[in-house]
């Protein structure tokens, strides 16, 4: 799936290249145009959503199934092809200064908002200044454009980017551009701004014409999308995605023909819908992983603590036996049948550029004697019922774990977690929890423990950002955009690096050093990175995928920006259809999903946050 925060990939043959060739590659990729697509008449595709759909404000907004949306109705500088490689979009051409912190941008012209009026340069430069100077709209791609010093028009088709240093994923500016003249009078209040008044006004391959929260959006065609963008014109008229609140509501809507496209099934539902005549299901690589946040102690940049997370958990000790006690292989083996690989780094190891391992001598993993030791030694002895003392405050160690209550595999998670912690004398409470309650308690530090994920995209920025000191919240009342409240100024002082280092296999190795910081930390607690499980209508469409399956027969990353658009339906469907879908409660409950974009401030369900 397509994330906003994550946007493009990286040519493997720029890996050893400075800066000036990576911008020459890139100014040859726009060069290009992709032949336009006819729309069959009366046509409607129904996918199912990864995530709740609640709000479209491309300015706050973070989950994969709303960011799937997001990014087919605005536009930004650049798109991401079928093989998630930046292409144009509103930039057609792109330069840059010797010293690397003059960014020049050639900027179409001609091009008109679904309301008719024209798309200018102000767009541009009003959206990105409003990221750079207003805390509630920098909440989803704040990080991007923290190292900007100016954004500027000098002229109606240039824009011109100065950044404080040289910055490594200048390439990769998918930030969604919005009408300035639609937004300017929605800032004062724009952290609570919905963006679900339709028709929405964008410009993209498709139009948000529909919407009811937590069951459904619907999508139709835009006809005056340009045709000379590796996107093309949708060949279905209409685009609708559910929102289901469980998986076996999502696939029988799949199995009824209610819904065309489904992605997040279980490896159960997977195997049973292959039996299917009518149905092609198909596995495509990990774009996330699915672990366990433990909270060290919410706390604001200038340090003052909130919350109510158990002061233990800020010893890292203790977030190490967590860690040692959990069997992550037989996760992988009971919950996703062997459909997933065993978690280690932070970033998955589909992203082979930035992916990192531990060292024999560091890898964790299950050993509860080992995890005991950690605890004696630390000082947290056992009381007369087996629990574990904190030292501290001489009270029961009694952990809360969040988890989502319309996730199934986030149950069977915690039926397992919850006896092997209490191997180790900690006392565990499960406190199942809308996606949404979850994810609000979140920001506001009441919890321990969660069942959480995150995906990214080859530009892993945005996913290393919200780790650093500068993702905590301002103040108590204001949230940030941090993961679990983790601060390290080593790390901090890598992911700079980083994000200054032109040469790739130099800034990867920052990266790898970044993911061993957070292994260690174990404030994220990478269970597996599961294979996304998905299937297709096949004799209501065609030219779905893209790519070629492996020898596993798992296919590559995929963008629902370029599936939706090259989605060819087989036979037409009625219009009268439409009242099916809407009755019903929709959208998938996936935990995870963004197949290849800019940073997956993409957070799903703790099944699939891809």
């Amino acid at each position: 799936m397509t994330d906003l925060r994550s946007a493009s990939r990286v040519r493997r043959r720029l890996a050893a290249s400075v800066l000036a060739l990576a911008i020459v590659a890139l100014t040859a990729l726009f060069s290009g145009a992709a032949p336009p697509a006819t729309a069959a008449s009366g046509s409607t595709l129904g996918v199912v959503s990864d995530t709740e759909l609640t709000t479209f404000n491309p300015f706050t907004s973070y989950y994969d199934g709303e960011l799937n949306i997001i990014g087919v109705i605005y536009p930004a500088l650049t798109v991401n092809d079928k093989d998630n490689i930046p292409q144009p979009y509103l930039a057609s051409k792109v330069e840059h200064s010797a010293d690397a912190k003059t960014w020049t941008f050639t900027i179409r012209t001609g091009l008109k908002w679904s309301d008719g009026k024209p798309i200018t340069v102000q767009d541009i430069v009003w959206t990105y200044n409003l990221i750079m100077k207003n805390k509630a709209a920098a909440s989803a791609n704040g990080s991007i454009v923290e190292n900007f010093a100016t954004v500027t028009a000098p002229n109606a088709s240039t824009i011109v980017i100065k950044t404080k240093s040289p910055q490594a994923n200048m390439l990769y500016l998918s930030i969604p551009i919005v009408p300035q003249h639609i937004w300017q009078s929605r800032v004062k209040n724009i952290g609570k701004e919905l963006n679900t008044e339709t028709p929405v006004v964008g410009y993209g391959p498709w139009i948000l014409t529909g919407f009811k929260t937590d069951q459904y959006a619907t999508l139709s065609r835009n006809k005056d999308f340009g045709t000379d963008f590796v996107v093309s014109q949708p060949k279905f008229d209409k685009l609708i995605s559910y929102y289901y609140k469980s998986t076996d509501a999502a696939v029988s809507a799949l199995r009824s023909g209610q819904v065309d496209q489904l992605t997040g099934m279980t490896p159960a539902q997977f195997k049973q819908l292959g039996k299917n005549k009518d149905l092609a299901v198909y596995q495509t690589a990990p774009v996330g992983w699915t672990g366990i946040e433990v909270n060290p102690g919410a706390r604001t940049k200038a340090g003052k603590k909130f919350g109510t997370a158990n002061p233990a958990l800020a010893d890292q000790r203790l977030r190490s036996a967590i860690a040692w006690s959990i069997n992550r292989p037989q996760l992988v083996t009971k919950i996703l049948d062997g459909l997933g690989i065993v978690g280690a780094g932070y970033v998955p190891a589909s992203f082979k550029q930035w992916a990192w391992q531990p060292t024999a001598g560091q890898k964790i993993g299950y050993d509860p004697a080992r995890a005991n030791k950690i605890l004696d030694q630390a000082g947290y002895k056992k009381d007369g019922k087996g629990v574990r003392i904190d030292p501290k405050t001489g009270k029961e160690i009694s952990l809360r774990l969040g988890i989502h209550s319309d996730d199934d595999q986030d149950q069977q998670i915690a039926q397992y977690v919850k006896p092997w912690l209490q191997a180790i004398g900690l006392k565990i409470k499960i406190e199942p929890m809308s996606f949404d309650v979850l994810n609000k308690n979140l920001v506001k530090g009441d919890w321990d423990m969660l069942m959480d994920g995150w995906s990214t995209g080859s530009d892993p920025t945005y996913l290393l950002s919200i780790q650093t000191c500068g993702a905590l919240p301002p103040d108590t009342s204001t949230p940030g955009y941090t993961d679990a409240f983790y601060c390290n100024p080593k790390y901090d002082a890598l992911y700079k690096k980083q994000l200054a280092t032109a040469n790739q296999s130099e800034r990867a190795k920052y990266i790898g050093q970044m993911q061993s910081i957070l292994y260690n930390a174990n404030i994220d607690v990478t269970l597996y990175y599961k294979n996304q499980l998905s299937g297709l209508r096949k004799n209501d469409v065609k030219d779905y995928l893209t790519g070629a399956a492996d020898a596993q027969g798992v296919y590559p990353l995929q963008n629902h920006v370029v599936n939706w658009s090259l989605a060819t339906p087989i036979k037409h469907k009625s219009s009268s259809n439409l009242g099916l879908y809407i009755g019903v409660p929709v959208a998938v409950v996936v935990i995870g999903a963004a197949a290849g974009l800019v940073a997956l401030r993409r957070r799903s369900t703790a099944a699939e946050r891809e």
